[in-house]
C-alpha cells in the first residue's frame, strides 16, 4: 500500500502508480527481442491479456459435453496461470489500499465466506450513529423551528431512523412462518464411504457446523407456539463442499402425494379467506373439506390428531427428512435413503387442556423452553439414524417409496445410526439470523441425490423461489447465517443487495480473459445419479399410490391406549367446529376404512350414526407386511437423560419448612432438572427458621401447564395461605388431570382434599405423600416419577 502520513492517519497517495516487479536478466532479454510499444499500462495489460489469451487456442472441453460416458464423468477444467498478478485484475490500482478498502483480493478467496465474527456488531462503549456513521448529538428531538415550530424536511437524522423503521420487516414465510432457530454441530459416528460420499459422513468423528430451526407450518409469525400442527426440523449443514439443507418435519409422511396439490393444502388449512379465522388451527371447514376429498392424507391426519403435533418440547420430537432421498458413494453407486432424528430426551408431549392452557399462559412456549436450555448449557441433543435400501427391495414393498404419504417401518428397514446433533449456541440475533435463514429443498451436495418423488420434486423449485421473494432477490445467499463455509466463485452477478465485490471482467465460461477460471470441476463435483428414464410424458400416479388406508391403521394399532383416546378426541374436538355436517360425514366415512373402533368413536362423540365407508381408491389393496410398529409410539423413545431439563414448580409462602424444599431443590439439581419456587406473589418470604426465601414465579403468572411436576410444601402457615389463594385448586387439578407427578409434603395434604384429589391408591405414582421430616425417602420414587414425564395413565383424567 503506498499512503502517506497525515494527522496520523492512513491517506491514500493519488500519485501512486502500480508497481512492477523487479525484473530478471531472462526478463530483460525477452523484452528487448519484443516489438516497441506503448508504456501505457492499459496497453501493456492488453497485451498481456492477449498472450493469456493466446493459451487457449479452442475449448478442449467442447467434444467432451456429449455422450452418455461423459456424463457421467464430466471433465475438469483447468486453469492458466497469469504472468502477472494484476493481468486478471479489474484494476491494476488494486494495490492502493485504504483502511475500508483493503488491498487486493488474495489468490482464490472469496472473503464474504467466513465466519459470522465478520459481521457482529457491538455498540458496548460506542456513540450513537447514523446507518453512514455520523454521531447522533441527540436522539430525543426532533429538529423543529423553534421549540414549538414545524418539524423541518431537512432533519435526514429523523427521516433515516423512520424509513429504516418502516421497513424493518420483510415478508414471513408462508408455511413455517413461526419458529426457533440454534447453531450447534453433527459428529459422524464412523465414515459411511461404502454408502456416500456426503462430506459429513466422510470419516469417524468428523465435525460440521449446522443450523437448526423449529417451526410450526400453519400458524403466522405470531401465533402460538403450542398449537395443534406439524412441526418443521430443518438442518443447514455448512459443508467444504457446500451447505447442504435437510429440511423436514417431525412426522415422517404428508397430506399430499404431489407438488401439484401443495398450494390447494395451503390455502385450505390457512385462515379462511372471507374472514380470516381461525389462526394457527385445524379446527375449520375448508381444511377438513378437502382433506376429507384426499383419502392420501389419513395418515398423515392420523398423525396430525395423535400427541406428536403437540410436543412438550422441540428438544423432546422426532425429525425427519419425509422424502427418500439417493446416497451416492465415490464409485458412483447409490442406494435409497430415508432420515431420522431421534431426541435423546426422548419424545414427550403435551395433551390437549394443558396446551390450550399454556398458550394463554405462554404463546412462546417452545421457543423460549429451547433457549432457556441451551442458555442454561443443557444442549439438546439428536442421534441421526438412516434407513438405507436398495431399489431392488423398494420395488418389493407393498407400497411405493416415492409416495409420501408411507412411511417405512422400522422392522422392514433398521435404523443405521450415523452419528449426533448438539445445539450449543442460541443466535446473537433472531432476525439476522433465525429469521433470514434460508433453507431449500435444492441444496445437496455431492453424494446426496433426489429420488423421483413428485412432492420432493416441486420442494427443489418451490423453495428457491420463496426465498427470493422473501428475503429481497437472488442474493440471499449472502446473508451470513447462509453463506456456506465453502469458498463461492462463479458468474452469478449483481442483483439486489450484492455483496460480494469481484474482482476481474469475466463472468463467463468457458474463457481465456480470466485465465479460464473459475472452471468446472468434472467429478470432483457435483453429479446427477444417472438414474435411467425410459417412460410416456404423463400426468398422473403409479398404481400403489392408490392404496390410501393400510399406513394409517398401522399407526393407529400401534398406539397405547391413551394414545388412541387421544386421537379419537382430537377429530372429536376438530370436526365438532366443522360447522357442514356433510363434511364431518365424509371424514368419518373414510376413518371407517381407518378402524372401525376409532370411526365408532368419533361418530359417537359427534352424535351422528355412523355411515358407511367411503369408497377406497385402490382395487386390490396389498397386504401390508407389518400390521404393528412400537416405534411408532412415542412410548417407543423415554429418553436417556433421567429428569435432566425437568421444570418442576415448588410452592412456597411464609412459614414453608425450610429444610424440607432446600431437599427437594438439592435433588432436582444433582438430575439437572430446575425448580422453581412459585408464591402467592413474587419476592421474598420467611420460613419456618426466619430464614428468607425468594419466589422467582407466582401462581398468577405461572400455572402448573408450565411445569412437569409439583411439589406442595409442608408447614401449617404456607398451607393455609395456599389454601385461601383462588389460583390454588386450579394449580393442583390441572396438575393432577394432566397425569403429573405431585409430592404432597406434611401439612399440604389438605389442599389435596380441597382439589378434589383422591386419596393415592397404592402404585399410584401420580401423587406421593410424605411427613416433612421424611422427604429424603420419598424422593428417589418423586424423582423416578418425574423421569416417566407423565405417569400412569399418561394424561389420562382421573376416572369417577
Amino acid at each position: 500500500m503506498t499512503t502517506r502520513k497525515k494527522s496520523g492517519q492512513d491517506t491514500p497517495d493519488t500519485n501512486a502508480k502500480p508497481r512492477r516487479r523487479g525484473e530478471t536478466r531472462q526478463e530483460k532479454k525477452e523484452a528487448a527481442e519484443m516489438p516497441l510499444r506503448s508504456n501505457d499500462v492499459t496497453a501493456e495489460q492488453g497485451h498481456a491479456a492477449s498472450a493469456l489469451a493466446a493459451s487457449v487456442p479452442f475449448n478442449r472441453l467442447k467434444a467432451l459435453e456429449h455422450g452418455h460416458d461423459n456424463a457421467l464423468a464430466p471433465p475438469a477444467g483447468s486453469a492458466m496461470e497469469p504472468a502477472a498478478a494484476p493481468l486478471t485484475a479489474s484494476t491494476c490500482s488494486e494495490i492502493n489500499g485504504t483502511v475500508k478498502t483493503g488491498g487486493a483480493a488474495a489468490p482464490g478467496m472469496n472473503a464474504a465466506i467466513a465466519p459470522l465474527d465478520r459481521v457482529r456488531a457491538d455498540g458496548g462503549g460506542q456513540r450513537l450513529t447514523t446507518n453512514q456513521g455520523v454521531p447522533v448529538a441527540d436522539n430525543q428531538n426532533s429538529l423543529k423551528a423553534g421549540l414549538r415550530g414545524p418539524a423541518l424536511l431537512e432533519d435526514f437524522i429523523l427521516r433515516e431512523k423512520i424509513t429504516h423503521f418502516d421497513h424493518e420487516r420483510i415478508p414471513e414465510r408462508i408455511v413455517h412462518a413461526r419458529g426457533s432457530g440454534a447453531h450447534g454441530f453433527f459428529q459422524a459416528y464412523r465414515a459411511l464411504g461404502e454408502y456416500t460420499r456426503a462430506a459429513p459422513f466422510a470419516a469417524e468423528g468428523k465435525i460440521t457446523p449446522v443450523f437448526v430451526r423449529f417451526s410450526t407450518v400453519a400458524g403466522e409469525r405470531g401465533s402460538k407456539d403450542t398449537a395443534r400442527d406439524v412441526r418443521g426440523f430443518a438442518v443447514k449443514f455448512y459443508t467444504e463442499e457446500g451447505n447442504w439443507d435437510l429440511v423436514g418435519n417431525n412426522m415422517p409422511v404428508f397430506f399430499i402425494q404431489d407438488a401439484m396439490k401443495f398450494p390447494d393444502l395451503v390455502h385450505a388449512v390457512k385462515p379462511e379467506p372471507h374472514h380470516g379465522m381461525p389462526q394457527a388451527a385445524s379446527a375449520h371447514d375448508t381444511f377438513w373439506d378437502f382433506v376429507s376429498l384426499m383419502p392420501e392424507s389419513t395418515h398423515m391426519l392420523m398423525w396430525l390428531m395423535s400427541d406428536r403435533a403437540i410436543p412438550r418440547s422441540y428438544r423432546m420430537m422426532q425429525g425427519f427428512g419425509v422424502h427418500t432421498f439417493r446416497l451416492v458413494n465415490a464409485d458412483g453407486a447409490s442406494v435409497f435413503c430415508k432420515f431420522h432424528w431421534k431426541p435423546l430426551l426422548g419424545t414427550h408431549a403435551l395433551v390437549w387442556d394443558e396446551a390450550v392452557k399454556i398458550s394463554g399462559a405462554d404463546p412462546d412456549y417452545h421457543r423460549r423452553d429451547l433457549w432457556e436450555a441451551i442458555e442454561a448449557g443443557d444442549f439438546p441433543e439428536w442421534e441421526l439414524g438412516l434407513q438405507i435400501f436398495t431399489e431392488e427391495q423398494a420395488e418389493g414393498f407393498s407400497f411405493d417409496v416415492l409416495d409420501a404419504t408411507k412411511l417405512i417401518p422400522e422392522e422392514l428397514v433398521p435404523l443405521v445410526p450415523a452419528g449426533r446433533l448438539v445445539l450449543n449456541r442460541n443466535p446473537d440475533n433472531f432476525f439476522a439470523e433465525t429469521e433470514q435463514v434460508a433453507f431449500c429443498a435444492a441444496h445437496v451436495i455431492p453424494g446426496i441425490d433426489f429420488s423421483n418423488d413428485p412432492l420432493l420434486a416441486g420442494r427443489i423449485h418451490s423453495y428457491v423461489d420463496t426465498q427470493i421473494s422473501r428475503l429481497g432477490g437472488p442474493n440471499f445467499h449472502e446473508i451470513p447465517v447462509n453463506s456456506p463455509v465453502a469458498a463461492v466463485h462463479n458468474n452469478q452477478r449483481d442483483g439486489m443487495h450484492r455483496q460480494a465485490i469481484h474482482r476481474g471482467r469475466v463472468a463467463y465460461e468457458p474463457n481465456s480473459l480470466g485465465g479460464g477460471c473459475p472452471h468446472q470441476a468434472g467429478t470432483a463435483g457435483f453429479v446427477s445419479f444417472p438414474q435411467p428414464v425410459a417412460e410416456d410424458k404423463v400426468r398422473g400416479k403409479p398404481e400403489k399410490f392408490a392404496e390410501h388406508y393400510a399406513q394409517a391403521t398401522l399407526f393407529f394399532n400401534s398406539q397405547s391406549d391413551v394414545e388412541k383416546e387421544h386421537i379419537a378426541a382430537a377429530f372429536r374436538f376438530e370436526l365438532s367446529k366443522v360447522t357442514v355436517p356433510a363434511v364431518r360425514e365424509r371424514m368419518v366415512a373414510s376413518l371407517i376404512n381407518v378402524s372401525a373402533e376409532l370411526a365408532a368413536e368419533v361418530a359417537a362423540g359427534l352424535g351422528m350414526k355412523l355411515p358407511a365407508a367411503l369408497p377406497v381408491a385402490a382395487a386390490a389393496p396389498p397386504t401390508p407386511e407389518v400390521e404393528v410398529s412400537p416405534a411408532l409410539s412415542l412410548l417407543a423413545l423415554p429418553g436417556e437423560c433421567g429428569i435432566r431439563t425437568r421444570r418442576v414448580a415448588l410452592l412456597i409462602g411464609d412459614g414453608v419448612h425450610g429444610a424440607s424444599i432446600g431437599a427437594v431443590l438439592a435433588a432436582l439439581d444433582a438430575g439437572g432438572a430446575v425448580g422453581h419456587l412459585v408464591g402467592g406473589h413474587v419476592g421474598k418470604f420467611v420460613t419456618d427458621t426466619g430464614a428468607e426465601i425468594e419466589a422467582d414465579r407466582s401462581l398468577e403468572n405461572s400455572p402448573s401447564v408450565l411445569f412437569d411436576a409439583l411439589v406442595l410444601p409442608d408447614g401449617a402457615r404456607t398451607a393455609t395461605a395456599l389454601a385461601l389463594d383462588p389460583h390454588t385448586t386450579a394449580y393442583l387439578s390441572d396438575a393432577f388431570r394432566h397425569g403429573k407427578p405431585i409430592l404432597c409434603l406434611g401439612s399440604s395434604q389438605r389442599l389435596l382434599e380441597m382439589a378434589g384429589i383422591p386419596e393415592p391408591p397404592t402404585g399410584d405414582g401420580r401423587v406421593l405423600v410424605s411427613g416433612g421430616d421424611e422427604v429424603d425417602g420419598i424422593l428417589p420414587r418423586f424423582i423416578a416419577a418425574l423421569a416417566a414425564h407423565r405417569l400412569a395413565p399418561r394424561g389420562r383424567p382421573p376416572q369417577p
